[in-house]
């Protein structure tokens, strides 16, 4: 008898113990940094959309977002370890890794570019080949240049971006255009510039960059460190997996994604440019499978497009520099 109840003693102890070593296997709450690549707006509705169901939360998470004083920094920053995680563009990730900066995409925000050249439907320009001898206004931002000259010369135009007037009119592109010192703007976003512009009584063409020779390439994508990655795989884990809930609950009900957007920031959000730019990009984040995948072909053409055009002075090992296994192992 006294045998039979050392057994059972001994059993509710180990039972014991298994049960605190299940509760202290639980992930611990962690707090990460994610640098914006801009002030928020609709492109990052489902960071507000995670954060507002509890997304986050329910992965342990404490997520600070917020815009850098200097978003052209965030890959650096990332790098550096001063963020873990930041939202930036394929082009930009891939030109900080042919500088030696260790970071790489781990989701895909927006699978296609958004960047486009636009042009007043009063002009009559609809197409790259009708802008020989017109002056084109662009942010001053290098990429442009040789995204316009391959649009040219998919439309024909031998002479590429020597047939244009390039003229650096910094962020007033869509002033630029509606004043008519500029016939047309490159760096002017779809989803954002060419509401500004009709929101004012200028309807506007757009000529989708990857329609005109371009490589489609991903406008936004969420970065870590190759660091993060090798250190604490899971916190990135953890984050993709809330992040994924959020944009497929934006994507699912893009207004009141913005509503969500509205109520979460105290930054300035105009309504009357996000409420319909939302309604452009929401389809951007899902199309092509669930949100934040990836291919090869995007990274490797985009990349190949880049060396070509004398962006980047060595070929670029595309497959470093983004992973999908985050992506794939949240979907089980």
């Amino acid at each position: 008898m006294l045998r039979k109840k050392w057994l059972i003693s001994i059993l509710a102890t180990v039972i014991a113990m298994g049960l605190l070593v299940a509760c202290g296997s639980e992930e611990e709450l962690v707090k990460v940094r994610l640098a914006m690549d801009w002030y928020p707006n609709a492109n990052h509705a489902g960071l507000f959309v995670a954060e507002e169901k509890g997304y986050f939360a329910d992965e342990n998470l404490e997520v600070e977002f917020y815009t850098p004083v200097d978003p052209s920094t965030v890959n650096q920053t990332v790098a550096a370890g001063s963020d873990d995680f930041g939202i930036n563009y394929q082009p930009d990730l891939l030109m900080a890794r042919a500088q030696g900066v260790s970071v790489v995409s781990i989701a895909a925000l927006v699978q296609h570019p958004l960047n486009s050249v636009q042009t007043l439907k009063a002009s009559g320009i609809t197409r790259p080949g009708e802008l020989v001898g017109k002056k084109v206004g662009y942010p001053g931002i290098p990429l442009n240049e040789p995204l316009l000259d391959t649009m040219l010369k998919a439309d024909g135009v031998k002479g590429g971006l020597d047939e244009v007037e390039l003229v650096n009119v910094g962020w007033t592109l869509a002033e630029a255009l509606i004043n008519e010192s500029v016939d047309a703007c490159i760096g002017c976003y779809f989803s954002h510039e060419s509401f500004i512009i009709e929101n004012q009584g200028h309807p506007v063409n757009i000529m989708r960059m990857e329609e005109w020779g371009v490589p489609d390439f991903y406008e936004l994508v969420l970065v870590t460190s190759e660091k993060t990655l090798d250190e604490r795989p899971e916190v990135a884990q953890r984050l993709v997996r809330a992040l994924m809930r959020g944009y497929a609950d934006a994507a699912a009900n893009p207004d009141a994604a913005v509503d969500t957007l509205l109520a979460g920031t105290e930054a300035e959000v105009d309504e009357a440019i996000e409420r319909p730019g939302v309604q452009v990009i929401a389809p951007l984040w899902t199309d092509g499978g669930p949100v934040g995948w990836q291919t090869s072909e995007k990274w490797t053409n985009f990349a190949d497009w880049m060396h070509a055009s004398g962006l980047v002075e060595k070929p670029i090992d595309a497959s470093a520099a983004f992973t999908n296994k985050f992506v794939e192992e949240a979907q089980k």
